[in-house]
């Protein structure tokens, strides 16, 4: 047998290497485009949580917003922690109350509601416990106030998530920024209809500001509006109220929404609704509600009633 050459040997050698070579680059950007897709299925998992945790804070939000006790007591736990923190004199003061002191607060009778809108959220979230930050901004009928930064740590009990504690610092804002927004004003008021105090809704009608519902006779002062929405959050216990959109005309702002809510009424048949509407404002010199005139079809709200809204 004869001698192999140099070049045979290093060919020999070399070969088993450029097949492994090869073989591994073939099996890369299937590794790589398995990498991805856990990598993209991890991130959708986190986007879903993230949304599921900012939707629970915007409900607590909603709640406490529209001081609805029997809302926030659902959604947080029995011993929560509740604290924040404020400049005062130029010294920064720190207060904090049980969750039961602030039950008795939101429900006295000279609470008034506010919007709070989050600018930014910051979420940490593990499996069971979540921890949030929301910047947001506090707005009083249609006015914005105070910058909140909220700290908000989450608890998930029986798999859904649970208010454990809140604690806030306030930051004034500049004048300039403090001045009536007719779309803040807005979003207000279609939040207050699901707030099941029908005081708050009367609260942006001026003392003997008018709510008119279709062609009925017109609600006049806040005590008859009062009546009117407790009519509704009586018929609706869980109504919910969208601010769709305003349209200025010639002769006041068509305020347009959409209500939601289940008839709990004893002589319905506990159908869920969902109707569309529009007020018609005259606003007055004090950025509240001097006459309002409402306009719904009262042929498809009887018939959701009736039958409920897919038939």
């Amino acid at each position: 047998m004869s001698k192999l050459s140099s070049i045979q040997i290093i060919s020999f050698l070399t070969l088993p290497f450029l097949i492994f070579s090869c073989q591994f680059s073939q099996k890369q950007p299937e590794l790589d485009h398995q990498s991805k897709v856990k990598a993209d299925s991890i991130q959708n998992q986190q986007n879903q949580q993230n949304q599921q945790i900012v939707k629970f804070v915007e409900e607590l939000l909603f709640a406490a917003g529209n001081k609805n006790v029997d809302a926030m007591k659902e959604l947080i736990y029995d011993e929560a922690i509740v604290g924040n923190t404020s400049l005062s004199n130029e010294k920064w003061m720190t207060k904090h109350w049980t969750v039961d002191e602030i039950y008795e607060i939101y429900s006295a009778n000279q609470s008034i509601p506010y919007l709070e809108i989050v600018d930014d959220y910051e979420i940490i979230e593990t499996e069971r416990m979540a921890l949030v930050k929301a910047d947001a901004i506090i707005n009083r009928f249609g006015v914005p106030g105070k910058r909140e930064i909220n700290h908000i740590t989450l608890i998930k009990s029986d798999n859904q998530w649970k208010l454990f504690s809140i604690a806030w610092s306030v930051h004034e804002q500049p004048k300039e920024k403090l001045k009536f927004d007719i779309n803040l004003f807005a979003q207000g008021y279609a939040q207050v209809w699901g707030s099941q105090r029908p005081e708050f809704v009367a609260m942006f009608f001026e003392d003997d500001g008018a709510l008119q519902v279709n062609d009925g006779e017109p609600a006049i002062g806040r005590n008859e509006i009062f009546n009117v929405a407790q009519s509704f959050m009586t018929k609706f216990p869980d109504m919910k109220v969208s601010c769709d959109s305003l349209v200025h005309k010639t002769n006041g702002i068509e305020f347009h929404w959409t209500l939601t809510g289940t008839d709990t009424d004893p002589q319905g048949k506990g159908h869920k609704v969902k109707v569309s509407g529009f007020e018609l404002w005259t606003m007055s010199e004090n950025n509240l509600i001097k006459d309002s005139k409402g306009t719904f079809s009262s042929e498809e709200y009887n018939h959701q009633l009736e039958f409920g809204i897919d038939n």
